[in-house]
């Protein structure tokens, strides 16, 4: 297990790793590079298909996406934010296609965890699906992380069993709000 400290470097300079999420374990890299973001498709076998969710450490992040937040939209986020709510908003810059996977859309979240908010400070968001490889239990530890991924990962803190649950991932359409994944 690597300190913190390297772990941020790695992150900055397009590396994989493993770390405590506010939910679960994820398997963690750079949102703003494609190949560190496909990296982690390999890794996970995940279907390509599929949309990876974005962490960030505070709303004004979501310019580097494109995305500009109006004052009602602001308002709304604040409402889920920080916390466990995975909001899913429109992708406007097909430089982010990527990420989107076609969907037009990325979701972000805000978590609620001092420690993780500051690592993503330093790193700018992060893509951060569970460890495990699809189909798969999530990792419940470091140790279980590392049967998946072995020395595929480029790091890997350990913060102790977490037995969380994945985020619920909401959609903001207008006035509505429709639930994803409760």
């Amino acid at each position: 297990m690597q300190d913190l400290n390297e772990a941020v470097d790695l992150l900055k300079e397009g590396g994989v790793g493993v770390l405590p999420t506010d939910t679960l374990y994820g398997l963690v890299g750079s949102a703003l590079v494609p190949e560190t973001v496909e990296r982690i498709y390999e890794l996970k076998r995940r279907d390509g298909r599929k949309p990876l969710i974005v962490l960030i450490s505070h709303i004004d992040e979501l310019e580097q996406f494109g995305i500009v937040c109006s004052e009602e939209l602001m308002v709304r986020l604040n409402t889920y934010w920080p916390g466990r709510y995975s909001i899913i908003l429109p992708a406007i810059d097909d430089q982010f296609d990527y990420l989107s996977r076609n969907t037009g859309t990325i979701a972000f979240r805000m978590p609620d965890k001092e420690d993780l908010l500051e690592i993503l400070s330093q790193t700018g968001p992060l893509v951060a699906p569970s460890a495990n490889i699809d189909g798969n239990s999530p990792a419940k530890t470091a140790e279980e992380a590392r049967k998946y991924f072995g020395t595929d990962a480029d790091f890997y803190i350990d913060g102790g069993e977490l037995g969380g649950k994945p985020s619920t991932v909401l959609e903001l359409d207008g006035e509505k709000v429709r639930v994803i994944r409760p």
